[in-house]
């Protein structure tokens, strides 16, 4: 695979759709990223990267901060021998069918989050990752600079502040699930370690290669064992099936791969024991996920022949 003019024709291909949508305005630091930027990023399996557009330039990368998240819960409870099925008591594994920052689904399902990737679902595996580490953002910030072998990879104060100043909606996420029962730590704790979670800047290239163990069944870039095969499985499939907010089942129909996104602009899909990539465009259509990133993974699968199916 000539992995550099397979990402240059992908690129050729979404850039006409760069500036369609709307950038994340609800979030006002957001607000003033310019839409028509575009990059793409691939790293296989043993490292190597190719970009093409703004891959090397940081983005917030939002909610793609919990696939992150849940692998490093999924895998610190290997060492606090609580086993990853405590996670999944606690959030279940089904797609919403409601808009990631909805409140309706927990009234009804008693406190329990629909998955891992809407944002009640990440302010549980949040909350267990703070009682893990003590540190929950920090945490996520030391793995993703190991991974991406990138030591400058910084939280965003101005992001994270914004997002604070505008975090009503899931502070009432967080209090609501408090009042189940169904968070350890303090609802201000939660809130502040997710807020810097999702604040983190990463770019296309520091992506791609961060998430390079969920294509190598879990291996870390080091080459040792983050997860069990069967838990980066796991963590794949609801990646297809959550990953995109609401629009998972289109976005499965269109492309095929696991992936998860964020209001950035951001997605990272993977190939299982091929490559992961990362594409951003900070466009986003009705769902909240990228335009131009959408249309470019589609293209890449419909080049590749590459998909789960």
């Amino acid at each position: 695979m000539d992995y550099q003019a397979v990402i240059e024709e992908v690129a050729a291909h979404a850039r006409p759709y760069a500036g369609q949508g709307q950038v994340a305005d609800y979030i006002p630091a957001l607000e003033r990223v310019s839409a028509d930027r575009f990059g793409i990023a691939v790293a296989d399996i043993d490292g190597k990267v190719y970009g093409a557009g703004d891959w090397e330039v940081p983005f917030s990368v939002q909610s793609i901060s919990k696939t992150f998240s849940l692998a490093l819960v999924m895998a610190q409870g290997h060492s606090s021998h609580s086993g990853d099925d405590e996670i999944w008591r606690r959030v279940g594994r089904e797609p919403s069918g409601t808009p990631f920052n909805s409140l309706v689904q927990l009234e009804a399902e008693n406190g329990i989050p629909r998955n891992p990737f809407i944002n009640a679902g990440a302010l549980v595996v949040t909350d267990r990752l703070l009682t893990l580490t003590g540190d929950a953002s920090t945490a996520l910030l030391h793995f993703l600079r190991e991974e991406s072998g990138n030591p400058d990879l910084a939280f965003d104060q101005a992001v994270a502040d914004s997002e604070a100043d505008h975090g009503d909606r899931n502070a009432a996420l967080a209090h609501f699930m408090a009042s189940f029962g169904n968070l350890e730590n303090p609802v201000p704790s939660v809130i502040e370690h997710y807020f810097w979670q999702c604040s983190i800047e990463m770019s296309c290239r520091d992506l791609a290669v961060a998430g390079g163990f969920l294509a190598r069944h879990g291996l870390r870039a080091d080459g040792s064992r983050l997860l069990e095969a069967r838990e980066a499985k796991r963590i794949n499939a609801v990646m297809l099936t959550c990953g995109t907010y609401d629009a998972a089942g289109e976005f499965a129909y269109r492309v095929g791969l696991p992936a998860k996104s964020g209001v950035g602009g951001g997605i990272v899909a993977v190939v299982p024991g091929r490559c992961t990539l990362c594409v951003w465009s900070p466009g986003l259509d009705a769902r909240g996920n990228s335009v131009a990133g959408a249309a470019a993974l589609d293209h890449f699968t419909t080049l590749t022949g590459w998909s789960v199916f």
